[in-house]
């Protein structure tokens, strides 16, 4: 285990409400993870069965992380990454794709999710060379997430902010730029921000009535953004190509039968100056 950060600590017994479906649990059944239970697995199988794209929809976006962290990491050089929102650990987590790139890496890891917390032990394994660490904290509450972020990472050099599948649980869109915004703000010049939420470009009423569905079930209501409300998450960053794309799309290795379909979730890279 590498270093932890003081403050990136595990509370010892995370009250778990297992009667209650949760976001971050029916991801990891649709990716074919093992830390759901049946209430889970009950509301992400009645998605499907309105939304069956949701599945290749959670393949791709786990598919662009690895992608624009590798990125990030190797053409860019980046050794620093804040990913918030980041889940239950399922396979290439942000920490594993950096430190296969660069072992030094430094990964801090933000949610406040009670499973996500009893499987931190999980996500704080590092490589010796590097350091990750764990933060119990609100995306609402940027400040404080800076302020402990801090404690692992060096402020002063580049870090990569990782928001992916996140803002859209911010009900104001104007609160959820606020947030990027000052969250960016405190990151110095060569830092980097990954952005990924679901849109309803392709298959907008369909995906609206699973999402509607989801709201009505659970205490983590979605609202989906459209690629240009994604954009505006950029404001004065240099959004690097393709731009504002299907997370399926984002440089995407050519396979021999073309690139892949279109999805309704899209992702953008941009960098500080």
């Amino acid at each position: 285990m590498g270093d932890s950060a003081p403050g990136g600590g595990v509370p010892s017994e995370p009250q778990i409400d297992n009667a209650i479906p949760q976001s971050a649990r029916i991801w990891n059944y649709w990716l074919g993870g093992k830390d759901n239970y049946p209430v889970d697995q009950a509301a992400g199988d009645q998605f499907v069965g309105v939304y069956p794209q949701i599945v290749d929809i959670a393949r791709h976006s786990r598919a662009f992380l690895s992608r624009a962290v590798r990125y990030m990491a190797g053409e860019v050089g980046i050794r620093q990454f804040l990913d918030i929102g980041t889940g239950l650990p399922t396979v290439d987590n942000t920490h594993e794709v950096a430190q296969r790139v660069a072992p030094d890496a430094r990964i801090v890891y933000v949610d406040n999710d009670p499973l996500v917390l009893a499987h931190a032990r999980a996500l704080l394994t590092s490589r010796p060379e590097g350091a990750t660490s764990y933060i119990d904290a609100d995306l609402r509450d940027p400040g404080r997430i800076i302020a402990e972020a801090g404690r692992t990472l060096d402020l002063d050099r580049p870090v990569a902010l990782m928001l992916l599948n996140i803002l859209g649980h911010i009900p104001d869109y104007d609160t959820a730029r606020s947030i990027v915004a000052q969250l960016v703000g405190a990151l110095p010049p060569g830092s980097h921000l990954a952005v990924a939420d679901s849109t309803d470009v392709f298959t907008g009423d369909t995906f609206h009535s699973a999402i509607k569905m989801w709201n009505e079930a659970s205490e983590t209501p979605y609202h989906l953004r459209t690629p240009e409300l994604i954009a505006g998450y950029f404001e004065g960053l240099e959004i690097l190509e393709p731009g504002v794309v299907p997370v399926s799309r984002w440089r995407v290795e050519p396979g021999p039968f073309g690139e892949p379909d279109e999805v309704d979730e899209f992702c953008a890279v941009g960098r500080k100056a």
